[in-house]
């Protein structure tokens, strides 16, 4: 199966009378896989079963616009296994495609920056015959260059979780002169050990931006328990604290938190205060808004967010969705290849070929 169709072609056979088996020595140029697809062809049935289901990919995309008639077991199989050799390279220290640095956008310093992301988002997971089985976490790394359209490199897996994607990811940014950047900033949700995975895989991140949205949500939660029947009055309360969270910073906000007399209080409301001090002091370090601010850097994880959705969720979170593991982790790398700067889906199908 070509591109432009099925060709039906004649070639050698050669058979090792020593017992070691035969080949066809044209194979080596036309490089069928099991399922007896050109290379050209591959890439195509790949590239729509990245972008959706498989049975979609057999029964509506690919006959309309590529004149392909395959199976859906055979868009699994090629997709699958792409994603697989995608993965295998990425942990054996490959890159595709030529280094090529990009334009670092300067901060209001004049120093130009670097950002790094990461994530993990859920997929639900089948287990033997069809079985109901826990659902397990996809990571998704980023480095990025905010403000520069296509500028991103994106990495994902099930297998390994954050700390899986540090080595890869780190060669990412060397491949786009991330070290030429003078400085290293990291943005995260808060999330247990999202810190912990940026500075070990980029130990010169200068500082771990904490997301201002979520951080500005547990104010909200917090004023919803002060008022749970007043949707109104709880954003009259909340408005002024994110005012204040983004304009003071984190320490001003803890502070205030602090004295704030609860003394009296519902016990629900009691509690919520109790959490949100408890949240605010340990992320404390990471909230002082008004220093990023007026430096030009980025204060939310949307990049990052946006990725987990698109990487991830657009493909394997559809309805009714359940994945085996090996092939879950092998349609994360290939999304995130395919969702990566253009270049990359074409560096890897090139060096494939």
């Amino acid at each position: 199966m070509t591109v432009v169709g099925l060709v039906r072609v004649t070639r050698g056979y050669y058979h090792c009378r020593a017992g070691c088996g035969g080949f066809c020595p044209h194979d080596a140029a036309l490089r069928p896989t099991d399922a007896v697809l050109s290379a050209g062809a591959r890439e195509v049935v790949c590239l729509a079963g990245a972008l959706g289901s498989f049975a979609e990919a057999a029964e509506k995309v690919l006959p309309r616009l590529a004149g392909l008639r395959v199976a859906e077991s055979t868009v699994e199989r090629a997709a699958e296994r792409a994603g697989a050799d995608v993965g295998r390279r990425l942990a054996a220290g490959e890159t595709f495609g030529p280094a090529r640095d990009w334009a670092w956008q300067p901060d209001a310093d004049g120093r130009t920056c670097a950002y790094v992301s990461g994530d993990s988002t859920g997929v639900g997971m089948q287990g033997e015959h069809g079985a109901a089985a826990d659902g397990r976490m996809a990571a998704v790394g980023m480095v990025y260059n905010p403000g520069v359209a296509g500028q991103a490199r994106y990495l994902a897996g099930l297998t390994g979780g954050l700390a899986g994607l540090g080595e890869p990811l780190r060669r990412q940014g060397a491949q786009v002169g991330m070290d030429r950047a003078d400085r290293w900033l990291a943005i995260s949700d808060g999330g247990a050990g999202i810190e912990d995975f940026l500075r070990a895989a980029f130990p010169r991140v200068e500082v771990v931006i904490l997301d201002f949205y979520h951080a500005a949500e547990h104010l909200s939660e917090w004023a919803r328990a002060w008022h749970p029947d007043d949707p109104a009055a709880a954003e009259q309360l909340a408005g002024p604290w994110r005012h204040r969270l983004k304009h003071d910073g984190g320490a001003a906000v803890l502070a205030a938190l602090a004295a704030v007399d609860v003394g009296g209080r519902p016990a629900a409301v009691r509690e919520a205060h109790r959490q949100l001090v408890g949240y605010v002091t340990h992320q404390v370090h990471r909230m002082d808004y008004p220093a990023y601010r007026a430096r030009g850097w980025q204060i939310g994880s949307g990049p990052v967010e946006s990725a987990c959705k698109q990487v991830v969720g657009q493909r394997l979170k559809g309805s009714g969705m359940r994945w085996g593991e090996p092939g879950a982790d092998a349609v994360c790398h290939l999304r995130a290849l395919f969702r990566s700067e253009a270049s990359q889906w074409d560096a890897f199908w090139a060096s494939a070929a």
